[in-house]
């Protein structure tokens, strides 16, 4: 039902011979009721002279003027998608493929530091008789602590080595260790001829400068929807949609909306779900997604990387979101599909997409580690330059002959979710993002003592990194982490 101000002003178009456009009703409806008799005049005073009598969106759109500004620069890039390039192996060789690429694409890193003019292969410096310290670099297959001293086993293509750390310090590196992660050691041979390794360098992010956008415009981030959950935040999800075709002044600057997976709750995810789901399959749900996404202006570029409840395959890296289930929703000009991960250019600001599946076994096999802090895990995987290390755990890995997991580009914005806490954080200049969900505590998150902040929307201005967010939880406690 309109409101009675609303009809009113309407009555006033209708009496002086103009059409009301369908799309306009629903733009009007969000407009401040105070304002509604004086904006339907000046339209109607303004047509009449240019002898045109129907009112559409476009219409509003440029009385508010946020109509597309062609002064704001809006430049995109997919920089990377793994969708093109998956071509899955089989057994142990296609693992043994993708170790050795992790292993020559993180020492290819690591190469760009100093120390890396000294690295010996593990064959070598198991040969080796020189009483000066020597490098090498490897994958971690093992870790352990016993009797005050931690005891590391890496391997790479040349054979395994076997070092002991008793520094107090560097043990406490080495437990941040994750298995299957890169590192460089310094080590020296011991009395007993076994090595001591004195040092651990992992690959990291160098010190940098972000690119900027030279235009001052805003990309809004979002993950965790959950659309077809009982618990999917609709109206708070939809007030915020409409509110970027507002008058707002940030509102109109919004030219880039990044949702970072999990946009819908999936089918058959965890047993019994549908008792939890109101739309009961893929399509349905998809369908819901696309339904919310149209009210978004079509001048606003929207990125969607899969995560583990989206359709499509499970394992690391995922492709795009299958067309099958909603071509239509991939027809959509300004929606772009891309798998996960990926990174786009924005203005020139680049910003690596990760769903975040693996932060589960990082928290597991991590101590300190929490889901409570999502960026804490965000600068680990920065540190190992690669955004799932561990093979063999809860997240699946698929045998790719080239691993497209590694942190080749390095990113300004680092965006991922999965866990449901919106939190910021910088690190080597690189903003972080956990973007949280839209999704209210679940049965099983409650039994388990999650507790998610969710229906917060955040939003970077590309020129400056600023970070505006908005609360749409009515809970009072619920509040953005940084």
């Amino acid at each position: 039902m309109l409101k009675k101000e609303l009809t009113f002003a309407l009555n006033y178009a209708l009496n002086k011979g103009f059409q009301i456009h369908p799309d306009a009703f629903e733009f009007l409806e969000n407009v401040d009721v105070k304002k509604l008799e004086k904006i339907i005049k000046d339209i109607v005073r303004e047509k009449t002279r240019k002898k045109l009598f129907q009112i559409n969106q476009d219409d509003l759109e440029s009385y508010f003027g946020i109509k597309d500004d062609s002064s704001l620069e809006c430049e995109y890039k997919v920089l990377f998608d793994p969708t093109p390039k998956i071509t899955s192996g089989e057994g142990v060789s296609g693992y043994n493929s993708l170790f050795a690429s992790r292993f020559n694409k993180l020492k290819r890193i690591i190469s760009d530091r100093p120390e890396s003019r000294m690295l010996k292969s593990i064959t070598s410096v198991k040969s080796a008789q020189s009483e000066d310290d020597m490098y090498v670099c490897g994958l971690v297959t093992t870790r352990i602590t016993e009797r005050n001293i931690t005891k590391l086993i890496l391997e790479d293509p040349s054979g395994s080595f076997e070092g002991i750390i008793f520094d107090n310090e560097l043990q406490k590196t080495a437990d941040t260790l994750l298995n299957d992660q890169f590192i460089m050691a310094r080590v020296a041979i011991g009395k007993n001829s076994g090595f001591i390794i004195k040092d651990l360098i992992p690959p990291d992010i160098p010190d940098q400068a972000s690119n900027k956008s030279e235009s001052e415009v805003y990309a809004v981030f979002l993950s965790d929807l959950h659309i077809g959950s009982k618990y999917f935040m609709e109206e708070e999800l939809r007030e915020f949609v409409s509110w970027l075709s507002s008058p707002d002044p940030v509102a109109r600057k919004v030219r880039f909306v990044l949702i970072g997976g999990d946009a819908v709750d999936g089918v058959g995810i965890y047993p019994n779900q549908d008792k939890e789901l109101v739309c009961q399959t893929i399509e349905e749900q998809l369908k819901k997604m696309e339904d919310i996404i149209s009210k978004i202006p079509n001048y606003v570029k929207i990125f969607i990387i899969p995560g583990n409840h989206d359709p499509g395959r499970r394992a690391l890296p995922q492709p795009a979101i299958p067309k099958k289930y909603n071509s239509s929703l991939w027809e959509k000009d300004n929606v772009v599909m891309v798998g996960n991960p990926a990174v786009v250019s924005l203005n020139g600001v680049k910003v690596l997409m990760f769903h975040g599946q693996s932060i589960d076994d990082i928290v597991k096999t991590t101590p300190g580690l929490s889901y409570d802090s999502p960026t804490n895990v965000m600068k680990h995987l920065l540190r190992a330059r690669h955004l799932s290390p561990i093979y063999g755990s809860q997240t699946p890995i698929a045998p790719e002959s080239e691993d497209l997991m590694v942190i080749d580009e390095i990113p300004d914005i680092f965006h991922v979710g999965h866990v449901h806490r919106a939190q910021l954080d910088m690190y080597k200049g690189i903003l972080l993002i956990n973007s949280g969900s839209w999704q209210n505590q679940t049965p099983f998150q409650a039994s388990v003592g999650m507790t998610p902040n969710p229906g917060i929307a955040l939003m970077v201005n590309l020129k400056t990194f600023q970070v505006l967010h908005q609360n749409y939880n009515s809970k009072l406690d619920n509040i953005l982490q940084s």
